[in-house]
């Protein structure tokens, strides 16, 4: 018995930065041309290069004011100009004691615990990813989201004002570009989206020179995936979005 693709003949929001970016000069085809390709997804496209997680609220204003609520997921594919910039990582919540009502086999009291709030703030990353989240799980409450975590980054050359070293360094706050990858899947949790973690998944691996293959320019563009890493790239996603529903 065939299978259909639950994505099959969707229609799609992308939101990322310069890897999404239709205009984007590392690959003539993306990850999304070839799910159009596939599975007849039909793609409404938002990814600009250079962004970070702070532009995905812009994104969706600009999601809904094309489309409304007529599309059926979202997919965000962010986070590694987050990284390179030195965005602290900060916390996903504060922190402190407060009065609350409570009843566990006994009559309801007052009683002190400690409760979470959580952070809203452009200054961080995960406040960052708080206010998106925040803001799509009110607007489009029952549509699929999705988070991709960032793939793995090397040498990036675009210039004497943009030298992007390997993700073997830490950045300007003292952070690996790992932590940034485990903040989008612990988001997961934290927001109740699936999470694909296509820095694993993908097998995208540009540090060596043999496997950087997949990559724009050997020397230039270790950054950005050509036709063949998106090729990889999309279908992984083709046969992870084969577990996660579409539409509800």
């Amino acid at each position: 018995m065939m299978i259909k693709h639950p994505w099959s003949g969707r229609r799609v929001a992308y939101f990322g930065d310069s890897i999404t970016d239709p205009k984007n000069n590392g690959s003539k085809k993306k990850y999304w041309n070839f799910l159009q390709d596939w599975l007849g997804i039909t793609p409404y496209v938002y990814g600009i290069s250079g962004r970070q997680w702070n532009d995905i609220p812009k994104q969706a204003d600009k999601l809904q004011k094309e489309h409304g609520d007529d599309f059926d997921a979202i997919l965000i594919f962010i986070g590694t100009n987050d990284f390179n910039a030195g965005v602290p990582l900060g916390k996903w919540y504060t922190e402190k004691p407060e009065k609350v009502m409570a009843a566990v086999h006994a009559p309801k009291d007052s009683v002190v615990r400690m409760k979470r709030t959580l952070i809203y703030t452009d200054s961080t990353y995960c406040g960052r990813i708080n206010k998106a989240m925040a803001l799509l799980k009110k607007r489009w409450p029952t549509k699929q989201i999705v988070l991709l975590t960032p793939i793995h980054r090397a040498y990036f050359y675009g210039g004497e004002q943009n030298i992007q070293p390997t993700e073997e360094y830490q950045n300007k706050v003292g952070e690996y570009f790992q932590s940034y990858v485990e903040k989008v899947k612990e988001a997961g949790n934290l927001w109740a989206v699936p999470v694909i973690d296509i820095n694993s998944t993908s097998g995208l691996y540009p540090l060596f020179d043999e496997s950087a293959v997949n990559y724009h320019n050997l020397n230039t563009d270790r950054l950005h995936p050509n036709d063949q890493g998106h090729e990889r790239l999309a279908r992984t996603l083709e046969y992870q979005l084969l577990a996660l529903p579409c539409v509800f």
